[in-house]
């Protein structure tokens, strides 16, 4: 499928501690940015999220503590992350109920 684009169009994911918004923290972000021109750039990074992982969590998506101690906090890459995402379109599965608000928290 040909997507004709006239603006970047950025398809990502988060794993988190838990569900909620307001109090749980990303421990992955992983980054698929489509250009008008084709081309493409991925970014998979850690994140320390400052707090313990519960079992539930690392069930799911396997992440544990020890896979991010050494990680850097989101605080430290957050303005890396918008500048990557600025002017782009954003998109991905679940992004509206929860990755998007999860981000802006």
């Amino acid at each position: 499928m040909q997507l004709n684009l006239t603006r970047p169009i950025v398809f990502f994911d988060l794993e988190a501690t838990g569900l909620t918004i307001g109090t749980d923290r990303i421990v992955e972000i992983s980054i698929l940015k489509l250009m008008p021109d084709g081309s493409k750039q991925i970014k998979t990074r850690r994140v320390n999220p400052e707090m313990p992982i519960p079992p539930k969590s690392t069930a799911i998506h396997g992440i544990t503590d020890q896979d991010v101690v050494s990680s850097p906090t989101f605080r430290e890459i957050g303005k890396k992350i918008a500048s990557f995402l600025e002017g782009c379109d954003l998109a991905g599965y679940n992004a509206i109920k929860f990755d998007i608000p999860v981000l802006a928290e």
